[in-house]
């Protein structure tokens, strides 16, 4: 694009080459016109010749050089329209290369726009904020508005070799929230897998950072979704992975044919056989194909190997197409997104989730209202950010907070551990209230879907809080595999490793569990627990219901009464709550929660003095 700067100057030399000429026809004439003694007529024909060797080449030089400028000026000019096309679509823009060839850059143009952009620099280096390092010498030779060198100097910044300038140009870029569309999606196209990253992952990042993803290939005629996706699934390998897997994935591959020839481009339902065993998987609606190989390669992606069959053999692809297509099921997209943070446990896959668009998924998913699709996005994006992040965080485990990138410094952790029948975020919700009660709270004391995520967060920040989930045999699809089931000291080895892998023990950690009741597994485990904590002189806390819990019309049931709850060390407080609300407050002031709160200040009180 041509500036106002080259116009004028364009401009102010055409005058000076008319101002010449005129001078120059004037002396002549005024030459020829005053002479008093009469010349020869061989004369004048001399005098001709000298005027027209002097301003020959002053006419013909400037007929070139007013021809080349006006040729650039064109040029310059000219707009292609195919990128204009592509604008109106909101899709890619395209940036024109800057020649550094020295020889190119030569000129009475190139040098008074070389002291123009030196002026303009030395004003920004005062002024700017973000302009708080020497500027690069290369930037001295691209034509730039004075209000694009923040985008193109934060992008530099944040290729530093410097880590703390890459993350402090992040940190700026996500901050701004006044630039225009295009130059948001010049970032997205200009930023490298690192800073995209970190933007997904800043909490008040513009989604407009993101570029939307590539189109994904067409499905074949011939082929259904669910065919390709029991294609995948059926090119992974079936070794090295669980028996229940197997004896499932097995069932399906064999056992679905002729329903899925039946309902071609329907839904895939299991017959035969399998079918008592697809009609007891609880909320699996239908025993589709989608949620029942979904639920397969989730386990496929705890093997890095078959992480690696599953992206080459366009798995990425396929599951973005599957998640875009269920908008309204986010059962479906919570397990394909835990596939996708499966596979960015392995860093060198990581530039294939990028390219292949899911980060912009993600930074859209990690916004959501929603604490469990937020959550299973948080985990797949703290798994990518190897910048910040230093855990790894295993299928399972879900950090409630810090979701995104913080200055604040962690000094311990908390553990939420769900019980029997549990689960990782609806345990922890909020007491289940009276929808009219919950339309008339405050925004103080509206209803949370994860009480440690918002009340325990904003009143500890200096907390990771921690969540996990694990297969238990009441509530989990094994109940009805034929094979031989985990034991709870293998789930408990598992459990600790993958809590090994995200960083637990690494700081002072306070452990917040629910129990089930009583049962000669755990009578054993309570026994060794007390011994454990004897030895280690644990700080302990207890809550036990008064009240009977309510199972289905007819059953009113004391699940934990107070004797089997009671330890022997550490406080027991009685609450009048049943068994199912023990560990869900009714509101931030009551007793329950105030207590808790108190009990992990008091616990953690060196560590969170600063």
């Amino acid at each position: 694009m041509v500036t106002k700067y080259q116009l004028n100057n364009l401009y102010h030399i055409f005058c000076l080459y008319r101002m010449a000429l005129a001078a120059c026809c004037i002396i002549c004439c005024r030459r020829i016109g005053t002479s008093t003694t009469p010349l020869k007529s061989y004369l004048y024909w001399k005098d001709i010749r000298n005027i027209i060797k002097f301003t020959g080449p002053l006419i013909l030089g400037g007929s070139l050089f007013i021809t080349y400028e006006v040729l650039a000026l064109k040029k310059s000019v000219t707009l292609d329209t195919h990128v204009i096309e592509k604008e109106k679509l909101k899709s890619y823009i395209y940036l024109d290369a800057v020649s550094l060839d020295k020889r190119q850059n030569q000129g009475i143009l190139y040098q008074a726009r070389k002291e123009l952009h030196k002026a303009l620099r030395k004003v920004l280096a005062t002024s700017a904020k973000i302009f708080r390092n020497p500027f690069d010498d290369h930037f001295s030779t691209v034509d730039l508005e004075d209000h694009e060198y923040g985008l193109w100097l934060l992008l530099k910044k944040s290729r530093s070799d410097h880590k703390m300038v890459r993350l402090q140009a992040v940190k700026e870029m996500a901050a701004n929230h006044y630039w225009h569309d295009y130059q948001y999606r010049t970032v997205a196209q200009a930023c490298d897998v690192r800073t995209i990253i970190g933007l997904a992952r800043s909490k008040e990042t513009d989604l407009r950072f993101f570029l939307p993803p590539p189109n994904l290939p067409p499905v074949k005629d011939d082929y259904s979704i669910e065919e390709e996706l029991q294609q995948l699934l059926a090119s992974l390998p079936q070794n090295e992975i669980d028996h229940c897997i197997q004896y499932f994935t097995s069932l399906a591959l064999r056992e679905s044919s002729q329903s899925l020839a039946a309902q071609k481009g329907g839904l895939w339902c299991f017959g035969g056989n399998g079918l008592p065993y697809a009609e007891s998987f609880g909320e699996v609606p239908s025993a589709t194909v989608e949620i029942f190989c979904l639920q397969a390669l989730v386990k496929h992606s705890e093997i890095a190997t078959h992480c690696d069959k599953i992206e080459a053999n366009g798995g990425l692809q396929l599951l973005q197409r599957i998640y875009q297509l269920n908008n309204d099921y986010p059962k479906i997209q919570r397990k394909i997104v835990r596939i996708i943070g499966n596979m960015a446990l392995h860093e060198h896959l990581h530039s294939a989730i990028v390219r292949s668009g899911w980060v912009s998924i993600l930074a859209e998913a990690v916004k959501s209202p929603q604490v469990i699709q937020a959550s299973h996005a948080a985990r797949t994006l703290a798994n990518l950010d190897r910048e910040t992040v230093q855990e790894k965080y295993e299928d399972g485990v879900f950090v409630l907070y810090p979701q995104y990138r913080s200055s604040q410094p962690i000094k311990a952790d908390v553990l939420f551990i769900h019980g029997l029948m549990g689960a990782a975020f609806k345990t922890w919700r909020q007491q289940d209230s009276d929808k009219f009660e919950i339309e008339k709270a405050s925004d103080e004391e509206s209803y949370t879907q994860c009480w440690p995520q918002t009340w325990l967060a904003s009143d500890c920040p200096a907390l990771r809080i921690i969540s996990v989930e694990y297969d238990t045999s009441l509530s989990d699809w094994r109940a009805k595999c034929p094979v031989e089931r985990k034991s709870i000291a293998y789930r408990s080895d598992e459990l600790l490793r993958k809590l090994r892998t995200a960083g637990v023990g690494d700081r002072p950690l306070i452990w917040v569990s629910h129990s089930m009741g009583d049962s000669p597994a755990l009578k054993e485990l309570q026994e060794d627990f007390l011994k454990f904590a004897k030895d280690k002189n644990f700080q302990v806390l207890n809550f036990v219901e008064t009240l009977p819990t309510c199972i289905g019309s007819m059953i009113n049931l004391h699940i934990v009464p107070v004797e089997s709850a009671d330890l022997g060390i550490g406080d027991l407080i009685p609450v009048a709550v049943n068994h199912l609300n023990i560990c869900k407050p009714n509101k931030k002031d009551t007793f329950l929660y105030k207590r808790t709160l108190q009990f992990i200040c008091e616990m953690l009180a060196k560590d969170l003095e600063n």
